[in-house]
């Protein structure tokens, strides 16, 4: 997946900062802020690896989760005509909607769909 990389088996969001002309990593489905910064991918690997480790280790200290727990529902408000569209390619494919669009986020993450 592009901009992802994983560390430790968590995802982190990775971009490039020009005004600084360095990659910043950011944790995504952490209770609570966990970036890195560093000027090639190794070092963003390496700075990944230490911001979790601390993290962790101070969510461990204070006695509180570190992860955000999804609750497998969210609301999508989608235009008519590309509602219209999901709903067509998913009858198409034999699928119900919601399965359809979560075969689409499995496949947009390199996992087998269903």
């Amino acid at each position: 997946m592009m901009n992802v990389m994983e560390i430790n088996g968590i995802r982190a969001v990775i971009a490039f900062d020009p005004e600084i002309n360095m990659f910043r990593g950011e944790f995504v489905g952490l209770n609570g802020g966990a970036d890195f910064y560093a000027t090639d991918i190794d070092g963003l690997r390496r700075e990944g690896e230490t911001s979790l480790k601390v993290f962790l280790e101070m969510c461990t200290e204070e006695g509180v989760s570190p992860y955000i727990k999804a609750s497998g529902r969210f609301n999508l408000r989608l235009p008519q005509d590309l509602h219209a569209k999901a709903v067509a390619l998913a009858k198409a494919s034999g699928k119900s909607v919601n399965n359809w669009i979560a075969d689409a986020i499995r496949q947009a993450d390199g996992q087998p769909v269903h």
